[in-house]
């Protein structure tokens, strides 16, 4: 495990070097949630995203995993499992570019634009530590909160309107939104 306070934050994966911007890996996330690629283009093309000479690359199942890996900036996917429940999806790159930029400027005066480079896992750091008061954080928490738990009618109202004006697009295929409906009567 590395520890970003002591060790130098990884820009290769078993001596093949990276693409470690934060730019790669928000590009790689949204590719991965693009529907018009098969999971063979995905990997092709995560692939290409990820190492500046793909041609080295010869094990292909390996260089993913090295890639999830990197993504996930170190953490072991088993330990991951053990502590987190699959989460509703509370931002986007895409939908949330501008509030991403305001927010890092904000409370950063980081210009996501401009930077030169920024290594993703110093960049999923700060994502992660934005505080409150920001107005991307607030999007969030209205985007995660459970509506069921409010007792207040109103408030409950209020908080409903909020999820709908700042929700994200449903980014499910035809066919997830049809076994989504399917399983709410099993």
């Amino acid at each position: 495990m590395i520890n970003m306070l002591i060790d130098e934050l990884p820009k290769e994966i078993n001596g093949i070097e990276i693409n470690s911007d934060f730019r790669t890996s928000i590009l790689f996330e949204l590719l991965m949630q693009d529907n018009e690629f098969n999971n063979e283009e995905k990997v092709v093309q995560a692939i290409e995203l990820y190492y500046p000479k793909p041609e080295k690359i010869l094990d292909f199942e390996r260089a993913i995993d090295n890639i999830l890996w990197f993504y996930r900036c170190g953490e072991n996917l088993e330990e991951r499992k053990k502590y987190k429940k699959k989460e509703k999806q509370i931002y986007n790159y895409e939908f949330d570019d501008k509030y991403i930029f305001s927010a890092f400027m904000e409370q950063y005066n980081i210009n996501l634009n401009k930077i030169e480079y920024l290594h993703w896992w110093e960049f999923k750091a700060l994502f992660n530590s934005l505080n409150e008061e920001v107005l991307f954080s607030k999007i969030m928490s209205y985007r995660a909160m459970d509506l069921s738990k409010i007792k207040d009618s109103k408030v409950r109202k209020r908080y409903k309107k909020l999820q709908e004006l700042y929700a994200l697009p449903d980014m499910r295929t035809e066919e997830e939104k049809e076994n989504d409906f399917a399983n709410q009567f099993l």
